[in-house]
């Protein structure tokens, strides 16, 4: 069996493993939920104008609903495993980070920041950061995923996002901790082999066009974008991640709709 049969086995157990797990959560716990007026459904479902159209169109909008805010979940979870067959996988960043690298940081989010002459993110911005030093302190920093690819001596910091609403004060404070991670790393491995990702699980505008949200780029530079496809082949180390993902997805999708019947 060739690496990459088994590789590409690998990915699909672990996706058909946490759909099948979702679903039978999912069931059991807002299924059983169903004559419970406080459970999770029924609290989704009193939109007296969706009531309007039917008690079958009611029931199925807060469930898909539902489905929704917690579909995060599951491509998390998904994501982490498949990222643990190809890279050392953590969701810390420990070491030294310099004042005047901080100083640097808020000074240049201030410039994303402000509505006048406003500084367009570029990866050029932070080139050289680590020859700023002084005054150092030790910090651990939490995030969604710190990828090192052994191989290749890369790192790679990714800021997941699962969900369309993201807010720009929350933006502004997770490229503060993605910058300050990057510093961490640089300093000890050097900018060339450290990257900073902002990552989606699906594309909202269409699979393959471009991620054009105003929150987004006023933060975050073309280079640092990883939507869609660019995520899941970045977490499979395979130019066909995506693909594997999406077909294994959609072989197992049957076990979720079962699920929604009560």
């Amino acid at each position: 069996m060739s690496d990459i049969t088994y590789k590409e086995k690998a990915i699909r157990a672990i996706v058909s493993s946490a759909v099948k797990s979702y679903a039978n959560g999912f069931s059991t716990r807002h299924l059983a939920e169903l004559d419970d007026e406080n459970g999770a459904i029924n609290m989704k479902i009193h939109n007296v104008f969706i009531a309007a159209l039917g008690p079958e169109i009611q029931y199925y909008s807060a469930l898909a609903r539902l489905l929704d805010s917690s579909l995060g979940n599951i491509l998390g979870f998904i994501s982490l495993g498949i990222a643990g067959l190809n890279y050392e996988v953590n969701q810390h960043v420990e070491g030294l980070l310099y004042k005047e690298q901080t100083d640097y940081i808020a000074e240049l989010l201030e410039q994303y920041k402000r509505s006048v002459d406003r500084r367009v993110p570029k990866v050029a911005d932070y080139r050289g950061i680590t020859n700023l030093k002084g005054d150092e302190q030790t910090i651990c920093c939490e995030g969604n995923y710190y990828l090192i690819d052994i191989e290749k001596n890369m790192h790679y910091i990714v800021n997941l996002k699962n969900n369309e609403n993201i807010e720009c004060d929350k933006i502004y404070y997770e490229k503060k901790i993605l910058l300050e991670q990057y510093c961490i790393l640089a300093n000890k491995f050097g900018e060339d082999n450290v990257k900073i990702l902002f990552a989606t699980a699906y594309n909202r505008y269409g699979e393959g066009r471009p991620w054009t949200q105003g929150r987004v780029r006023q933060f975050f530079s073309e280079e640092e974008l990883c939507i869609s496809r660019d995520f899941w082949n970045l977490v499979c180390k395979s130019d066909h991640g995506y693909e594997i993902i999406i077909d294994e997805y959609k072989k197992n999708s049957n076990v979720l709709l079962d699920c929604f019947i009560p």
